[in-house]
């Protein structure tokens, strides 16, 4: 990918968000033991990703990225797995639809384990503990023991991260994916007495399925109506583990993070002379970088020359994330940024981390409201840019909880407590990610139909 880069460069670097760990020796037999391990992912499925991000970058696709905030060792589960990729699977359904090219399902699953904070302490019944940062490095539980950096931890989220995509790999190929089974889901949703809006579209998509079905297209004939291609990221934070399972292709002997199809980097992490840029642009994986208000074009230009160097379609992923009603203060001269250096990227809007707010009942929540204008206000200025949006990102999860408020079924403040269950941030419920894909595939459609009319 770059000349004169090797894994262990970021060593050398300015580091943030990342632990101290207390015992070196433990640490280095924590990485030592990894690097043995096989790859959680290969060289071959990143390549494939990045050609299919390269047909969003251009509008001939289009990126559904999703998945827990952070992912937990007590909450891991077959079920919990299966009910957040089949909300997907629905989603994509609907977004298929919508805009009339394929969805990349990219879950955040199987290495969403760290998580950076606003702060290194917190305060917890007026005692300072160290903030937690993930189950990878410590424990949620309000101890200083829990809250120590602990290395044994990479190995757990390492064990679960294989198990994690040992399902999903089963799932994407073995029949649960089948479109016609994943439509049937999505019916029930849109019978909801106030899904009328829905329930059109959901009919329309239900006879196309029928005429398809009428004209010998069915999943025993056609293998892609029953199978899907199924895709992991996380944010590549913990870089001893990313170093770890960083692996050389012996097809092309570029050097792979074998810890997850894409990564990307935070919003705290991108320093352009940081630790978490200097790994990651040396990986050919496909990379994504989260732009949030104090991105500046000049640190935007010197980022995207140094993650892509050679300017290729599919390698780099801009996740926009503003907060509502501030998208167009930043978006446009972001834009106008990539436009001046003619570089090739994918814009995906990640509407979830600019709209946290404290509820009147205390609980940090996001809400339904806001998220759905961020996304609408991301169309809208590509659509006066002349650009293509090509993607979303959202944290979410396929379990009733109660984190987000509003949706259709209206989750309201004093709702919160019910099953309020996330270890970090609130995630749409299962209802709320599969309203908001109603919504994403609204504007698809009349973006789709804007450009016929401009064709005619």
């Amino acid at each position: 990918m770059t000349k004169s880069w090797s894994k262990s460069d970021w060593r050398a670097k300015p580091r943030v968000q990342m632990p101290d760990y207390p015992d070196q020796a433990a640490l280095n037999g924590v990485e030592a033991q990894l690097a043995k391990y096989p790859p959680l992912v290969f060289a071959g499925e990143a390549r494939r990703l990045r050609k299919e991000l390269a047909a969003a970058g251009e509008g001939r696709a289009f990126l559904l990225q999703g998945g827990d905030c952070a992912e937990s060792f007590a909450e891991f589960s077959a079920d919990n797995i299966r009910d957040t990729f089949r909300i997907m699977l629905q989603m994509a359904v609907v977004l298929t639809y919508g805009a009339k090219v394929p969805v990349i399902k990219v879950g955040r699953m199987a290495g969403q384990f760290a998580k950076p904070r606003s702060a290194p302490t917190e305060v917890i019944g007026g005692v300072e503990y160290p903030s937690y940062r993930g189950d990878i490095i410590n424990g949620f539980d309000a101890t200083m023991e829990a809250r120590q950096p602990d290395p044994g931890r990479m190995l757990q989220a390492y064990t679960q991260a294989a198990a994690s995509l040992n399902l999903l790999r089963a799932f994407s190929t073995g029949g649960f994916a089948d479109i016609h089974r994943v439509h049937s889901w999505t019916l029930g949703f849109a019978e909801h007495d106030k899904a009328e809006r829905y329930r059109e579209l959901s009919n329309r998509i239900s006879d196309a399925l029928d005429f398809m079905a009428a004209a010998g297209v069915t999943s025993d004939t056609a293998n892609e109506l029953a199978r899907v291609d199924f895709y992991t990221s996380h944010e590549a934070l913990l870089l001893e583990y990313e170093e770890a399972l960083c692996r050389v292709d012996s097809i092309t002997g570029q050097n792979i993070a074998g810890s997850g199809h894409m990564i990307w980097i935070g919003d705290r992490t991108r320093q352009p002379d940081g630790a978490h840029v200097e790994f990651c642009r040396g990986v050919l994986n496909p990379i994504g970088l989260k732009c949030g208000p104090s991105t500046t074009a000049e640190d935007l230009k010197v980022l995207m020359a140094k993650l892509n160097p050679a300017n290729e379609a599919g390698r780099l992923t801009l996740i926009a994330r503003f907060g509502a009603g501030k998208v167009g203060d930043h978006l446009p001269r972001l834009i106008k940024a990539v436009q001046e250096e003619g570089a090739n990227v994918v814009w995906s809007c990640d509407p979830m981390h600019g709209n946290t707010i404290k509820s009147s009942t205390g609980y940090k929540t996001r809400p339904f409201d806001s998220v759905l204008r961020e996304v609408r206000e991301f169309f809208a200025i590509h659509k006066a840019e002349g650009t293509v949006p090509g993607g979303v990102h959202f944290e979410m999860t396929g379990k009733d909880v109660t984190e987000c408020t509003g949706g259709l079924r209206a989750v309201t403040d004093e709702d919160l407590s019910d099953r309020y269950h996330t270890a970090c941030d609130p995630r749409l419920n299962a209802s709320q990610s599969l309203e908001l894909a109603f919504l994403v595939a609204e504007e698809l459609t009349a973006r789709r139909e804007e450009q016929r009319r401009v064709a005619m």
